[in-house]
């Protein structure tokens, strides 16, 4: 089946968000390392991050099979300190108890690649409730804190931590649809054509 996009992450988060653009797309990750440069802010850290893995990707098609390829990055900022994926029980822990309490910023870096790159941020706000010690341990118990940055997932049991949030819901998930669409039509993609035809 022929594909209009590749999307650059094995993430399913985004991968479910990408659905509600309605293109055709197929996965293929990107082995990228996620660490942070001296001096680089949270900003450039997401912007070339998702760079770098569509680009990675693009670079390996084929002539034949070349497409845009769209590569996301997503990490939570607080006091100016760039909180990733945790490495341990103990790590997610510690995430969780900083943002309890507190606000804190979710940035996602989207990059769609072709014959040329297009590149944007997109910048949450996102305030947690107060956080009891036995409820973080709970959270961790769940699996769910392991992989995602921050030590939390907006769409999943840590929706009930949130208390408010200003900006992108689908950002803070992973993939900022307003921002990956406008990247997409830019690169000659439109939205919803998989709709549309799956209909007639």
């Amino acid at each position: 089946m022929p594909v209009d996009v590749i999307l650059a992450s094995a993430s399913p988060r985004r991968a479910e968000l990408l659905q509600q653009l309605g293109v055709r797309f197929a996965v293929r990750a990107a082995d990228v390392p996620e660490t942070l440069r001296p001096g680089e802010t949270p900003r450039e850290f997401v912007q070339r991050l998702a760079r770098e893995k569509a680009r990675k990707v693009y670079q390996s098609l084929e002539s034949a099979q070349q497409c845009p390829v769209i590569g996301a990055d997503t990490v939570v900022v607080i006091d100016e300190h760039v909180l990733g994926k945790p490495a341990s029980r103990e790590d997610a822990i510690a995430m969780l108890l900083n943002l309890s309490g507190r606000s804190h910023t979710v940035m996602t870096g989207v990059a769609v690649v072709s014959q040329q790159d297009s590149v944007c941020v997109n910048v949450s706000a996102v305030r947690f409730r107060v956080l009891d010690p036995v409820e973080i341990q709970a959270y961790w118990q769940t699996g769910e804190p392991a992989d995602k940055a921050g030590a939390y997932a907006i769409q999943g049991y840590a929706a009930a931590f949130i208390e408010h949030l200003s900006g992108s819901y689908s950002g803070v998930m992973g993939l900022p649809l307003y921002e990956t669409s406008q990247l997409l039509r830019q690169h000659g993609v439109p939205i919803w054509q998989a709709v549309t035809k799956d209909n007639e």
